[in-house]
C-alpha cells in the first residue's frame, strides 16, 4: 500500500480477495483494510496487485456517513512553495480537482479515493496522460503535440515553477486539504460550504424522488438534508432539547401539523411547525419532523420577517459560569472570533446551531479536529503536535474561566442571538450588540445586490397611484 496511508492510522485485520485486472483481464489480488485515521474518519483502504502485468492500484473509500454539506477547498500555490505542494490531500471518489488557469479538471472517476499530496496528485495526472502518448502520436500527431505542450505546463505546476490555484470540490464533504498552520487560520487556503443540488444528492445516493398515490414528484428534504437555498435556515439539528431551549422565552400559540416526506427514506411523515417571538431578537419559525419508518428526527429554526438593513456583531465578555450558560442561536452565515486565542472561524464553518456558549466552544474543538484531521498523524512534526496540543489546552481552559475572555459573533444577516442574564438588557454590561453597514461584497455573497423591488414599490407607496 501507499506509504502515505500510514498517517496516524491504526492497522486492523487485512482481508484478501481475488479480482480481475482491468488491464490484462487476469486474476489479481486485492487487499482490503478497514482502519481509522485519528481525528479524521473511518476509511476502507484497498490495494490491488496483478502478478501477470504488474499493474498496481491503491484506493481509499470512506466508511463513515456523508457530511451535511458539500465543501470547496481553494488553495493558492505560490511559485517555489515546496511546503504547499507537500500538503496532504484526501480526495474522495466524489470529488473534482480543478486547475483554473490551465482549464484542467480531474473528474471524480479519476484518481478515486486518493490519499496523497498536491504534488503527488498532479504528477499522477501527468503519468496517466503520458501513458498513451506513443499511440496518440501514431494516430493523431496534432493532438499528441498539443498534449505534450499541456504536460509541460502541468509539470511546471507540479514542480512549483509557476503559481496556480488548486481547487478541490467535494459534494459529499469528505475530502480534505491539510492546514499546516492549524489551529491558526491558513492564509492560502479557503473553505466554502454549500448545500447540495438535487443532482448531486442523487449522484451520492441521497433520495431525490419518491412516488406516492398521486404519481411521481420531487422531494425536497428538510432539516440537515437539503435546505432549498443557502443561508435559508438559522439552525438545524437532531437534538431533543432544541425546542425546549426556545420555549423558555415564549410558548407557541398554535402548533400546526402537516404531511411531509422523510428526507432519508422517502416515506410519508408529519412535520410540526409553530411561530414564536424571542424577546430582543425576532420572530422565528420552528419546524420538527419525526419519521416512524427510519427513526430520523430533525429540527429546524427559520428566521421570520425581512432581511435587515444592517448586519449585527455580538460581543460577549465571558467572566463566570453564568456566562457559559447563556443560550446562543448561531446562524449558518455567522462567523465566530475569540481574540485571546487568535481564533477566527469564517461563516459556514460550524453551520447553524442552537446551543450555549459552553456548547459552542465544545463544538469548535470537535470541528477543528475534523477540519485539521491529519495534524496528529505520524507524518506531523513534534513541533506541530506540540502547538496543536497547546491550543487545545488553551481552548479547554476557556471553559474553566481561569481568565476573562471575549466571544464575538459577527452575522451580516443579523440572525444570531445571545441571551441576556439580567431582567433588563441594558443592565447586562457583559453583552454588547453593534449594528453595521454590510459591505458590497457581503451583499453580493448574500444575493442582495441583484434584488430589485422598484417595480413593486409603487403598490406599497400611498403617495402614488398604480397605473
Amino acid at each position: 500500500m501507499d506509504p502515505m496511508i500510514d498517517i496516524g492510522s491504526a492497522v486492523n485485520e487485512i482481508h484478501q480477495i481475488e479480482s480481475l485486472c482491468m488491464r490484462c483481464g487476469e486474476n489479481g489480488t486485492t487487499k482490503i483494510l478497514l482502519t481509522r485515521i485519528p481525528h479524521f474518519r473511518d476509511l476502507v483502504l484497498m490495494a490491488f496487485d496483478c502478478p501477470h502485468c504488474n499493474e498496481r492500484n491503491n484506493e481509499v473509500q470512506f466508511a463513515g456517513q456523508l457530511q451535511p454539506r458539500g465543501r470547496t477547498y481553494h488553495l493558492r500555490v505560490a511559485s517555489s512553495d515546496k511546503n504547499t505542494l507537500d500538503r496532504h490531500v484526501v480526495k474522495s471518489d466524489s470529488a473534482t480537482i480543478k486547475i483554473p488557469h490551465l482549464d484542467f479538471e480531474i473528474p471524480p472517476e479519476a484518481q478515486r479515493g486518493t490519499l496523497s499530496t498536491v504534488e503527488g496528485i498532479l504528477m499522477r495526472a501527468v503519468n496517466e496522460l503520458e501513458e498513451l502518448q506513443e499511440e496518440r502520436r501514431k494516430i493523431d500527431p496534432g493532438k499528441a503535440k498539443a498534449l505534450d505542450e499541456f504536460l509541460v505546463k502541468l509539470k511546471e505546476c507540479a514542480s512549483g515553477a509557476v503559481p496556480f490555484d488548486f481547487i478541490l470540490d467535494d459534494p459529499s464533504g469528505n475530502s480534505f486539504i491539510q492546514n499546516p498552520f492549524a489551529p491558526a487560520p491558513d492564509p492560502p487556503l479557503s473553505i466554502k460550504y454549500y448545500q447540495r443540488t438535487n443532482e448531486q444528492q442523487e449522484a451520492l445516493g441521497f433520495l431525490v424522488e419518491a412516488k406516492n398515490q398521486e404519481g411521481s414528484r420531487n422531494v425536497v428534504p428538510h432539516g440537515t438534508f437539503g435546505a432549498a437555498a443557502t443561508h435559508k435556515a438559522i439552525a438545524h439539528g437532531n437534538n431533543e432539547d432544541f425546542t425546549t431551549a426556545l420555549l423558555k422565552y415564549s410558548a407557541p400559540e398554535e402548533v400546526m401539523t402537516f404531511p411531509s416526506t422523510c428526507g432519508l427514506c422517502g416515506i410519508p411523515c408529519e412535520t410540526r411547525m409553530f411561530v414564536t417571538k424571542i424577546p430582543y431578537f425576532r420572530e422565528v419559525i420552528v419546524m420538527a419532523s419525526t419519521c416512524d419508518g427510519c427513526g430520523d428526527r430533525s429540527s429546524e429554526l427559520k428566521a421570520g420577517g425581512d432581511v435587515p438593513d444592517k448586519g449585527k456583531k455580538i460581543v460577549v465578555n465571558v467572566k463566570n459560569r453564568v456566562d457559559l450558560n447563556r443560550d446562543v442561536i448561531k446562524s449558518d452565515y455567522a462567523s465566530v472570533t475569540i481574540p485571546e486565542l487568535d481564533l477566527e472561524l469564517g461563516s459556514g464553518t460550524l453551520g447553524g446551531m442552537v446551543t450555549t456558549i459552553e456548547g459552542l466552544i465544545t463544538q469548535i474543538g470537535e470541528n477543528l479536529d475534523n477540519l485539521n484531521s491529519l495534524h496528529l498523524g505520524d507524518s506531523t512534526t513534534d513541533g506541530k503536535k506540540s502547538d496543536w496540543k497547546d491550543f487545545k489546552s488553551r481552548l479547554s481552559q476557556l471553559l474553566d474561566i481561569e481568565e476573562p475572555w471575549t466571544l464575538i459573533i459577527d452575522d451580516a444577516l443579523a440572525r444570531s442571538f445571545v441571551r441576556r442574564v439580567t431582567d433588563v438588557i441594558e443592565d447586562d454590561h457583559q453583552l454588547n450588540f453593534e449594528d453595521y453597514e454590510r459591505s458590497w461584497e457581503q451583499n453580493e455573497e448574500l444575493g442582495l445586490n441583484d434584488i430589485d423591488t422598484s417595480a413593486a414599490d409603487i403598490y406599497y407607496d400611498d403617495s402614488k397611484t398604480p397605473k
